[in-house]
Order: structure tokens, then sequence, then C-alpha cells
């Protein structure tokens, strides 16, 4: 659908709403993301979760700020920017861009600040209560300076690369998200009435941020690297008086801007905006709260930035590199309990995972089912002499996968086609690496639809089976090919041989490599193509129902739901008289519960151990329900933008799974869950009765 097709469509949409303003029919999608960042801040100030754990949410909400700095902020900057040329349209939420930047301005100070609260004044203490201390050099023994020193000379110091600033030096290129440090210097031989000038330090990437100490008296002690440099500044600035020193770290526009060249293959043009990410403008500096004025003023006149761009920091700078400390203490009992999914094993007398394929449909959802079965299925797929060809897409995957090895070594013996997404976000180098890789081992790689995100996860496999039939195997999902990551995301993955659901993804895959658009891709909802007419005809018919008279109800689960006329529709669908329950971890635009508008309709966000990426659909459909799960939330983005597949679960035992089991866990969470207000506020669910945490319930059912 083309931008202008859309446009025309929301417009038309607009017109049938009852004349209620924008900021009354939505929230702002920023003010909405803020408010899931602000909930997994909560679980970070949680005091009943293990407390490196709570190190660990802090450095999440740190990491996701990044990105919303370099995204969205970047974003409206860019629209405030492009506004002077032309007019400011109104956003979901009734706002014009310097409008809603003004609104993200206060939140960004609150959360920040909440942020180094959370950090200085709950974690720090309860860390000190378990002997864990994050020190400064003044608090250091002497036989910790003296490793730290051995550490400095041995590691850091060979990376180090000083810079001052003066007519013949000029100020360096600060990368993207590095940690720098600030030096306010004198020349000791010019006297007091020298002038004073600008140092830069970079801090090496390459190291951890916090150096690991020898513990005193059973503690387990670290200092941050930027202060062990600190530490040792005036020795790289020998002849220099140093007046002040303080970490800084500036955020840069992280938005990939692509043009279709001709000359240009789409590796090469993701390379070189690559190269061009890392140089963006810049958008955000964080500097120590005891910085100089002097220096910060220096700093942020020459990064360009207006004074509310500077966010003093009460802590360390990057909290994200906090994650560290999870990973380096090795104390299990502050962290919570290891837990391995359940492993899939086969039916009696069937001899592989085809043979099981051709008697039942496998449903797995994971971490609470292992994600080794999947792995296994590709690797059956790349060892089994009968299989002729393998297709997958690739979006994320990991260092040292099994299926990407897999996928190598099929390469030698059958023909394997990838489809790798290049513009994954912030993984875009791994994959042009992976993308080569496969290339030199001889699998035929693709890169999908050019301006469109390949997002679906589908491996498909053709085998000549014992019977000489040649048959089709396909896996689809919700979650990357990623064995890292399905250990703790919640996704589905289904495994199956049905005919119309693997012939389909076959013209899926012929969508992708030669761009064939088919007459049809059903069971399959494919986006660009079909998938978000087909939702709408969904909610559409539930509405229907009910305005016969019939059961009616949808439950659905996703990460986030901002497309407008997806909202507009659940809108008519409620006041028709569907019952609807939504789960959504991140960002919702639907405002719930508002008379007149969404009174039938209940939104929920669950942040807990795992992170919620499942995205399952529920039509009771009179009474004959119908269930899809697959890659796509109702986003514009997912919609309209990107290569999406949902499918559907037909089987009559995995559709009581996920509605019975799945949903209803998640419906009953009274621990984790958050309800959405009218007023955008997420306000725990009520916890009388007995406590039900979604998670820990699937994790209990699992090892039945």
């Amino acid at each position: 659908m083309t931008v202008a097709r859309r446009t025309a469509t929301k417009t038309s949409r607009t017109k049938k709403i009852a004349d209620k303003p924008a900021q009354a029919l939505f929230f702002s999608r920023d003010e909405s993301w803020l408010r899931f960042n602000q909930r997994v801040l909560e679980e970070a100030q949680d005091s009943s979760n293990p407390v490196l754990e709570r190190v660990k949410f802090l450095a999440i909400t740190a990491s996701n700020l990044d990105e919303f700095v370099e995204i969205r902020v970047a974003g409206i900057l860019q629209r405030i920017e492009d506004a002077y040329k032309g007019a400011q349209p109104l956003d979901e939420g009734g706002l014009r861009p310097q409008e809603r930047l003004e609104k993200l301005r206060e939140w960004l100070a609150k959360f920040v600040d909440a942020q180094y609260r959370c950090w200085n004044e709950q974690l720090l203490p309860a860390m000190k209560k378990e002997n864990i201390r994050v020190l400064s050099w003044d608090e250091l023994s002497n036989e910790a300076r003296e490793r730290a020193l051995e550490f400095y000379n041995a590691e850091v110091d060979p990376l180090l690369t000083p810079v001052t600033i003066d007519p013949s030096h000029p100020f360096p290129r600060v990368l993207n998200k590095a940690l720098c440090l600030a030096l306010l210097l004198r020349l000791k031989r010019g006297g007091k009435k020298a002038p004073t000038v600008l140092g830069v330090v970079t801090v090496p990437r390459s190291l951890p941020r916090l150096v690991a100490l020898p513990g005193t008296q059973g503690f387990s002690d670290f200092i941050l690297l930027h202060e062990l440099i600190e530490s040792q500044v005036e020795r790289m600035y020998r002849g220099y008086e140093v007046l002040a020193c303080s970490a800084f770290r500036v955020t840069r526009n992280s938005n990939l801007y692509m043009q279709e060249e001709e000359s240009r293959s789409v590796l090469e043009s993701v390379r070189e905006e690559l190269h061009n990410r890392r140089k963006g403008d810049a958008v955000r500096m964080e500097i120590a709260s005891s910085a100089e004025e002097e220096m910060t003023e220096r700093l942020r006149t020459n990064f360009e930035l207006e004074p509310w761009q500077v966010f003093r920091t009460d802590g360390p700078v990057n909290l994200s590199r906090l994650m560290n400390l999870y990973a380096e203490v090795k104390r299990p009992a502050l962290k919570y309990p290891p837990f391995a999914g359940k492993e899939f094993h086969l039916s009696d007398k069937t001899a592989d995972i085809f043979e099981e394929l051709r008697k039942r449909d496998v449903m797995l959802h994971h971490p609470f089912d292992s994600y080794k079965t999947v792995e296994d299925f590709i690797e059956a797929g790349a060892a089994d002499p009968r299989v002729i060809s393998m297709r997958q897409t690739l979006y994320r995957t990991s260092k040292d996968s099994p299926i990407f090895r897999a996928l190598i070594e099929a390469a030698q013996s059958k023909d394997v086609t990838v489809v790798v997404e290049l513009m994954a976000r912030f993984d875009e180098d791994s994959n042009i690496r992976w993308a080569r890789d496969l290339e030199d081992a001889g699998v035929g790689v693709s890169h999908g639809i050019f301006g469109f995100k390949t997002h679906c996860k589908l491996a498909l496999l053709v085998r000549r089976d014992p019977d000489g039939v040649v048959r089709r195997y396909a896996h689809l999902g919700t979650g990357n090919y990623n064995p890292v990551t399905a250990r703790f995301y919640t996704d589905i993955s289904l495994l199956t041989s049905q005919p119309k659901i693997t012939e389909a993804a076959q013209k899926v895959f012929n969508y992708l490599t030669a761009e064939t658009v088919g007459e049809s891709y059903a069971p399959l909802l494919v986006a660009p193509l079909t998938l978000a007419d087909r939702f709408i005809a969904l909610i559409e018919r539930e509405t229907a129902h009910a305005k016969a008279g019939q059961p009616a109800a949808i439950v659905a689960k996703m990460n986030a739901l901002i497309d407008p006329r997806t909202v507009e529709t659940l809108y008519a669908a409620s006041q028709a008289g569907v019952e609807i329950d939504l789960i959504i971890r991140g960002m919702c635009t639907l405002r719930p519960g508002v008379k007149g508008l969404s009174e039938r309709i209940r939104v929920r966000s669950i942040v807990g151990r795992f992170l919620e990426h499942s995205r399952i659909f529920w039509f009771a459909n009179s009474g004959k329900p119908e269930v899809f799960c697959g890659s796509a939330d109702w986003m514009q983005r997912n919609l309209f933008e990107r290569c999406e597949v949902v499918f559907p679960v037909t089987q009559p035992d995995l559709m009581k799974r996920l509605r019975d089991e799945i949903l209803a866990a998640y419906l009953a969470d009274n621990t984790k869950a958050r309800l959405l207000h009218p007023d955008g506020e997420y306000v725990r669910a009520s916890s009388t009765g007995e406590p039900i945490n979604a998670q820990e319930l699937l994790m209990q059912l699992s090892a039945k």
C-alpha cells in the first residue's frame, strides 16, 4: 500500500469517528513507550526481585532509552527541522512536533532522575548488603589500587589516545554512545594566566566497564573503568595542570536513510549508511553531575546541543554497562533460579521429526519449551540426505548459532536459500558478515524486497520421503532464529507439514526472492500484501457476530498496538458488544475503558523475568474459534513496511493450549501485570486472592 493510499484511508476513517479530538482517541506512542520503560524500571525498584536481576533491569532501561533517543527523539528533531519547510502534521496524540518534544523533554528529565535515584538509593545499598561494592579510586585499599594499576598498565594504557583541543588539534570525532573523558587543562609553564584548553580521551569499548578488584572480607569489589582512567590522567597529560575531569557520552541520530540506486547493492548501501550512522548529528549528551560548568558548556557548544539535551548523571554515565556486573558476579542466589525449557520427545514408534510432522503439528512455547527442538529441525534438514532443499529467513541470530552452521553445512550437498535482513536495527554489521559467510559457503543469499524489512520467521524444507512423495516441512515462528534470546524471550513456534500452510510458505519465499505476487497466500496472512486487511476483517467479523447476538470476543497478545485503523476498528467492535482483552507489553495508543468508546476493552502489560515477545490472536467467531500467531504487531511498520507472516494454529489440542493455558495464564496474572487506565496510567493488577505470576505458572506447567 502506498503512502498516499494509507493517508487517504486514514482520512476517510477519521471522518467516521464521532467528533472527538485525536488526544481523546489515542495516546501518544512516544509517551506510551516511556511508560513501558517506566514499568521496566519498576522491576529494578522492586525489592522482591533478586538484587542482580534488579541491576539488570536498570541496565535494560538505559539501553532502551538509548534507542529511544537515537531513533524517536532524533526523528522528532528532524520533523521539527523539516517543518520549517512546510506544514507541521499532527501526531496520533494531536500534537505538532515541537509540542510533542516539549512533553518528551519533561518525561526524559524525570525518568533519568528516577534511574539514578534507583541506583544510588536502592541498588547500591542492596548490593552492599550482599557484599558487592562499586568503589571510587579514593575508596580503594592499597592492594586494590596495585591490582587496578596492573590492569591499567597492561590492558588499558596501550589503548588510550589523549587529545588536546587547540588550533592544530581539532575536536576529535566522538562516535555514537562512546564513553569519553573530558578534561579542563592549563599548561604549567604558562602559570595561572595561561588559557584553559579542553582534553578528550575515549574510553576503550573493547574493555569491560567494571574492573574486578581483589575482595576484602568477602566483598566483591569493582571500579568503573573510566574512574580508573581518570585516576591516571596526569600521566597522560604531563606538562599540563588538570583542573577538572569528567565522563561524558554523546548519543547521535541513528536512523538509516536508504536510497535505491541501480549502481549499488543493498549490502553496499547498508554498509555506507552504517558508517554515516556512527557520525550522525548529536541528539543528547550525558555528563557527570560533578562536571565543571565551563567544561560542560564547551562540550555542549561543540556538539551543537540545546541546554535541555544535556543530561547530568548522578552516577555512572551509561547505566546500560551495569549489565557487566550481572555477568561478573557469580552469585546464583542473587539471580533468578536457573531454568531450562521442556525437551520435546518424539511419539512412540516414530523414527524422526519428519514422520512426527506427517502425523501431527508440533507447537512450542519458548522458553518454557526448549528452543533446541527448532535447532534440531534445521540440523535434521541439513544432515538428512532425503532433504532436497532448504529455505530460511534470518532477521537476527547469534554468534556460533547451530542454525547458521547447519545452513552452511547443508549448502555442501543441497540447494539452500537464505533471506538475510540487512537492516535489522543495530544488527546490520553482523548481518552483513553473516551474508558474506553464507555466500562464501555456497548458500543462495537474498536480501528480500527493497524498502521492506524481512521480519517474518520462516524455514521450509523440501524432502523426498521414503514413500517417494516430495513433501514440504515448515517452521513458522514469532521470534528470531536466535538460540541466545530464545532463553529469555517468550515466543511461539509451529512445526508442520500441512500442505496448505507449507505451499503458502513457499509462495512467501518466492515473493521474497523474486517479488512474485501470488493470487492468494491463504491460510497465511502476509504483510504488506494481505495482513492488514485480513486482521481488520477478522475484527469486523466479531463485530457482526456481536450485533447478531452471537458469541463475540477477541484476545490478542502482542508487543505494540499503534495502528490507527486497527484501533478504530477495535473501538467499533467494543461499541457493538465485543469483549476484548489485549495483552500488550509495550506501546499502546488505544484508550481502554472510555464510556461510549471502549468500555469493553481491557489492556494489560506484563513485565517480568522473560521478555514477552509472542504474538497470539484469538477470535471467538461465534463459537468456532480461530487463533493465529506470527511475527507482526499491530503497528503501521509491521502491517505496511515489513514482510511479515501470521499463521493459523488449527490442531484442536494446540488451539486449546494457546487459549486455556497460555493466554489464560497472562489474563490471570495479578503479580506482574499492570492494567492500562483511560488516563494512560498503568496500575498493578489487584492481588486479592491467590497471587498468580503467569511466567512462573508456565514454568511450573512445563516441568510436569
